[in-house]
């Protein structure tokens, strides 16, 4: 798949439409970002990353079209759509991380009569620190469906470039998190990940995709609250 063409940083109310705190339903990973694992009482091993944790924001992965579209009558429900099975990917080799996550759509429509094609806008955009946002790109998928049929499914694709640099831990900081330890040090009993500067240097090197539909206020709210 040919790489995204590079866009300028947006602002952070450009994802106003994900809600306040960016609450996240974590699907997958295409490598344990930061996953640190206690190594026998010796010490933290790691496996750090530079690739972003693949997440779908509360309330994004399904839209509910309705007819009339201004009813909310279950009665009036047209289309469901539901965004699943995400799969990430990443390419981290260069100075910028190139993350992609592909996923499917899959769709029910409550009247199967005539063949119908529906077009629905998704987002992907890249986070750091949990509420910065870094890029947002806009697509858009199309489900057909065929006569007779009541589902239809497609398959999509977001991505988006990261600053290696940026979602790479400092040395001395990696190295507090990792080095071995030995009962009678110091510091064997004191838990690296409790020490307030490692824990700001963690969230400033965590970086998410996030991928879900582009709703409306009306929607978003729908989903919020049904």
């Amino acid at each position: 798949m040919p790489k995204l063409p590079k866009k300028s940083s947006p602002k952070a109310s450009s994802l106003a439409i994900l809600g306040s705190g960016l609450a996240l339903l974590s699907l997958s990973a295409c490598a344990e970002k930061n996953q640190l694992v206690v190594d026998s009482g010796v010490g933290v091993a790691s496996t750090l990353s530079a690739c972003p944790n693949t997440a779908i924001p509360e309330h994004t992965g399904d839209v509910t079209i309705f007819n009339p579209a201004n009813s909310r009558d279950a009665s009036a429900i047209d289309v469901v759509a539901t965004i699943t099975n995400v799969r990430p990917t990443c390419d981290e080799t260069g100075a910028e991380i190139y993350a992609t996550a592909s996923f499917d759509v899959q769709a029910r429509r409550s009247d199967n009569r005539g063949q119908r094609t529906v077009t629905l806008p998704y987002f992907s955009t890249v986070v750091r620190g949990g509420n910065t946002v870094v890029a947002k790109r806009l697509g858009s998928v199309t489900l057909n469906f065929a006569d007779g049929a009541y589902r239809a499914e497609t398959k999509a694709t977001g991505a988006g470039y990261i600053d290696k640099a940026a979602a790479t831990l400092p040395e001395d900081i990696r190295e507090r998190i990792t080095r071995r330890r030995k009962s009678g040090d110091a510091d064997a009993a004191i838990d690296p990940l409790s020490v307030p500067e490692v824990r700001t240097a963690l969230q400033r090197t965590s970086f998410e995709l996030l991928v879900g539909f582009q709703l409306t206020q009306d929607q978003l709210q729908y989903n919020a609250t049904r």
